[in-house]
């Protein structure tokens, strides 16, 4: 697939964000960083909680291989070649008031996608992972009980297909979406057949 068409219109900055794995291992600087960061902190939240936070290692920090090491083999087969590794957390109650939180996930998700969509625009890789020791990571990152891991991240600038392990390199395309009738019900729920 070499392009995305959309079945409505929506925005081309949303159509171009995708998730590649090539990055060159350059890094990338403190303002571009913040940048995305910058990004993140404008989502919106339930009662303005903003319940997100990033924890980054950069690759030329002491850091660097703890936080490479909580990714599964696969993850850091193509990883290792980024810029900064992000763990997303999110905190389970509202500050104002110490109460459980329902929307903690949806809210990080949401700055998620703001740090995700600048990265893109900024013409950064910014790739989401699952495939990570989430146990691991909250006792790296010294996690207060009243947070959650929710995922990791790699952020780093365009690298070449040939940076990419040969069993990755064919699954390197933009990949497609479903439809919009597929996702959107009117009333009341239908599942995919």
């Amino acid at each position: 697939m070499k392009k995305r068409v959309p079945e409505f219109k929506v925005a081309e900055f949303i159509i171009n964000r995708w998730s590649p794995r090539a990055m060159s291992g350059e890094s990338i600087s403190n303002d571009e960083l913040m940048s995305l960061f910058e990004a993140s902190k404008w989502a919106p939240s339930s009662y303005n909680n903003q319940p997100w936070r990033f924890i980054y290692a950069k690759r030329e920090t002491p850091e660097w291989n703890a936080f490479l090491d909580l990714l599964v083999p696969f993850n850091q087969s193509w990883a290792k070649n980024g810029s900064v590794l992000i763990i997303i957390v999110s905190r389970n109650v509202f500050e104002y008031n110490g109460k459980p939180s329902r929307t903690h996930s949806f809210d990080a998700g949401a700055a998620w996608e703001n740090l995700a969509l600048q990265g893109s625009m900024n013409g950064l890789v910014v790739h989401g992972m699952e495939g990570f020791d989430y146990e691991k990571a909250a006792k790296l990152i010294s996690l207060p009980d009243d947070y959650v891991v929710e995922a990791m991240c790699a952020v780093g600038k365009p690298g070449k297909l040939k940076n990419l392990p040969k069993e990755l390199q064919d699954k390197e395309v933009i990949s497609g979406r479903k439809f919009v009738r597929d996702i959107a019900f009117e009333g009341k729920f239908s599942s995919l057949k």
